[in-house]
């Protein structure tokens, strides 16, 4: 399929081949469906909505519900104003959600929808009922990415619906950026074993990961509800993990003087003890004696294994939060990332990479705004041992006969991501099991017979 992927690199300004990444809505959609009775609503054409909507389907494996303004011709003349409007009609008469998320697409950005006067008339006139709750997000996806649209919608969530009542509540805040719900499950886990009151914002599980019940729920018992939205601006501290968070967090401090601090993804045993160590700095907790046994484990695994990941050379290519935790994690297994991508404009990312491989893997590439195309012409000037990357990496891997780690967004063809974590301690192992594994499965596959053994 890659095959004729050419050796020489060419600079290229203005096309992209194999982009790593997708549109806004679709991240403005994930964090809509973290709204406990939360309906999202894509303002734009059909089509667009029934994309977003297949693409999470076929990731989750999950109905996604959403809702759509319909655009046709005549929307894209006079602008999409009575298209939503009816569409606030239909989805109350029909569906009667507790929250509208409202995210744009292309062409109502184009056309130049003022989605807050729409949605203000619409109160006014009492076409949005008493008692319900309509947010929105501006998201075209002609600029940014998924990581934007998602970082937007959430922002949206702290300006729509954060409250300073000047009662302080013993809680923190925990936005827990663009990851899967297992993430945020174990998240909250995390935090209860830690014995801290939290807020966790948006909330996917128990909505993209239900259980087959044989009842049909429209709206899942998973999100966040609107009262602990609302709770957000009495918290004693914000926790922002990853830079897709940090929107959020700043308008939560602008808004109701809530402090905040932006850290990695809790993945990998450097990052989990950063956030450990900020719960405990911004609470007082003491960690119990089971958090720190889950540790004591991690680091079991990495020691008893490290001579298989040892200088292994790694190419990575992902969501730019993610690819960061990763990156440090090999780093600390003594394997060396030699090429990480992202399809994101990140600063962050490209900052945070150079910093954690600058003594480690000093000619490190190190590249944001890029695609996948790059990377395989990387690799095939440079060859890796191991390539960690989303499902569309496999392309790259059967081309170039790389062991290939699935990780991030999207993964259409395994099954697992949206069941088990790779945050925390625990979760961390379940990551680095599934890289050593890899790895093992294709040393068994090519040693010869006199090294092929039971017992590695």
């Amino acid at each position: 399929m890659l095959e004729l992927t050419p050796k020489e690199i060419i600079e290229r300004k203005a096309l992209r081949i194999n982009p790593a990444k997708t549109c806004q809505p679709i991240g403005a959609m994930y964090a809509a469906l973290g709204i406990h009775g939360c309906l999202p609503h894509s303002h734009g054409s059909q089509g667009c909505c029934a994309y977003h909507r297949s693409h999470l389907t076929r990731h989750y494996k999950e109905p996604i519900m959403a809702a759509t303004s319909s655009f046709t011709e005549g929307a894209a003349v006079f602008g999409g104003s009575a298209n939503l409007r009816q569409a606030f009609t239909t989805m109350y008469k029909l569906y009667n959600p507790d929250v509208i998320a409202v995210n744009t697409t292309c062409l109502s950005e184009t056309i130049g929808d003022d989605i807050p006067t729409i949605i203000r008339e619409a109160r006014e006139s009492g076409i949005i009922p008493e008692g319900k709750t309509v947010i929105h997000a501006n998201t075209p996806s002609y600029v940014g990415t998924h990581i934007t649209g998602w970082s937007n919608m959430t922002e949206a969530m702290v300006k729509y619906l954060s409250e300073k009542t000047g009662t302080t509540k013993n809680q923190l805040n925990v936005i827990p950026g663009y990851v899967e719900p297992s993430d945020v499950r174990h998240l909250k886990q995390f935090l209860q074993t830690l014995g801290v009151e939290s807020v966790v914002f948006p909330d996917t599980s128990d909505v993209v990961d239900t259980p087959q019940t044989g009842d049909f729920r429209m709206y899942p018992k998973g999100g966040t509800t609107v009262e602990a939205l609302r709770s957000t601006g009495d918290s004693l501290y914000t926790l922002a993990l990853g830079d897709a968070s940090k929107a959020a967090a700043v308008a939560l401090e602008n808004k109701c003087q809530v402090p905040y601090k932006v850290l990695d993804l809790p993945v990998g045993i450097a990052a989990c003890d950063r956030f450990v160590q900020a719960v405990i700095e911004t609470t007082g907790i003491e960690p119990p004696e089971s958090l720190m046994d889950e540790r004591g484990k991690l680091v079991d695994l990495m020691t008893d294994w490290q001579q298989y990941l040892y200088g292994k050379r790694v190419a990575l290519s992902g969501d730019p939060d993610q690819m960061v935790a990763v990156t440090e994690f090999l780093v600390s297994c003594g394997a060396k990332p030699v090429y990480v991508i992202t399809g994101t404009v990140s600063p962050y990312f490209v900052t945070r990479c150079k910093e954690i491989l600058k003594d480690w893997v000093p000619d490190a590439v190190i590249r944001d705004n890029a695609d996948l195309f790059y990377l395989h012409q990387l690799i095939k000037n440079k060859p890796v041992d191991l390539l960690i990357s989303n499902v569309y990496g496999k392309y790259i891997a059967r081309a170039e006969d790389i062991p290939l780690v699935r990780y991030g967004w999207p993964i259409l063809d395994r099954v697992g991501h949206s069941l088990f974590p790779s945050f925390g301690y625990r979760g961390s192992m379940h990551l680095l099991c599934n890289i050593i594994n890899t790895i093992l499965e294709r040393k068994d596959r090519d040693d010869p017979d006199e090294v092929f053994e039971l017992v590695l």
